[in-house]
């Protein structure tokens, strides 16, 4: 039963980030940059990590806190740099599809740095499954792929990021605490944006504190996607396992049409329901053997 519980957690976890984008298209609405956003649901996450993390601040050797730093640039600005800027040059299913190989080059990644892990056939068959259910849904049923070399590569980078990010996890988790690992991951994702801070300056507009819509947004972002989000993710992948708990990834298009859905009244389709049954087969295909040494 223990491990159901972890299940339903990386869904949980899933399905958060895939509503994020109604905030995010909120705040973009009031004038936020795609920077601006990310910079406060750093910031956010990190303080409200701070009290319960505080005693430890250093990791327990160099190599650990340079894993440290490579995991907020893997799952952290870098990936959203990569990923919102693919959104400006390719399609939004473009870079919705391509992102969710994330699992599968977890895998790979995993394979690569540890040798005697070999990839059974069911889960390669399990992810196949699931990445056709997420194209059916990103594509509507519509399969006219319009490719932008740069666009979709920025999307396969962040999807290659998040993979190492999913191992550098992997060899810090059982080290230190859940809420230190993250709470590092959000510090060195707020200085390694500083720079970009030099020729795009930081919104400080007065409506930021006194706007309850911002403010409740970025809230949202930053307390629960941000800081709750991962510091769950952190425990699922300590718990699951890198591979099982990334297969979750594929679940992430279908709870943000599901949100569409709930928030704006968008209708639910066949081709939406046909795609979703086959991510949940091919999830499950998949988890039934991930690896085999």
């Amino acid at each position: 039963m223990k491990t159901y519980v972890y299940h339903l957690i990386a869904l949980f976890t899933v399905g958060i980030w895939g509503t994020t984008f109604v905030s995010t298209k909120v705040l973009l609405n009031h004038g936020l940059s795609p920077m601006d956003i990310i910079f406060y649901r750093f910031l956010l996450a990190y303080l409200c990590l701070w009290p319960v993390s505080y005693r430890r601040f250093w990791a327990k050797s160099l190599k650990d806190e340079l894993l440290l730093m490579g995991g907020a640039l893997t799952g952290g600005s870098l990936y959203f740099l990569t990923e919102n800027t693919a959104l400006t040059m390719s399609y939004a299913s473009n870079v919705s599809l391509i992102v969710c190989t994330a699992p599968l080059l977890t895998a790979i990644v995993i394979r690569l740095f540890y040798k005697k892990y070999r990839l059974s056939t069911q889960f390669v068959i399990g992810s196949f499954v699931a990445l056709s259910g997420v194209a059916i849904i990103v594509f509507n049923g519509h399969f006219v792929l319009n490719l932008n070399p740069l666009g979709d590569l920025l999307s396969f980078s962040a999807a290659l990021l998040w993979a190492f990010y999913s191992l550098i996890i992997k060899k810090l988790n059982g080290k230190y605490s859940t809420a230190f690992i993250t709470r590092k991951i959000f510090f060195y994702g707020i200085i390694s944006l500083l720079p970009i801070y030099t020729y795009q300056p930081l919104y400080w507009g007065r409506n930021l504190l006194f706007d309850p819509v911002i403010m409740g947004n970025l809230l949202f972002l930053g307390v629960v996607a941000s800081m709750l989000c991962y510091m769950m993710w952190n425990v699922v992948l300590k718990n699951l396992g890198t591979v099982r708990a990334s297969n979750y990834i594929y679940f992430n298009p279908v709870m943000t049409l599901l949100a569409s859905s709930i928030v704006l009244g968008e209708a639910l389709t066949t081709v939406f329901i046909t795609g979703a049954m086959l991510v949940l087969g091919g999830v499950f295909i998949a988890d039934r053997r991930i690896m085999r040494e």
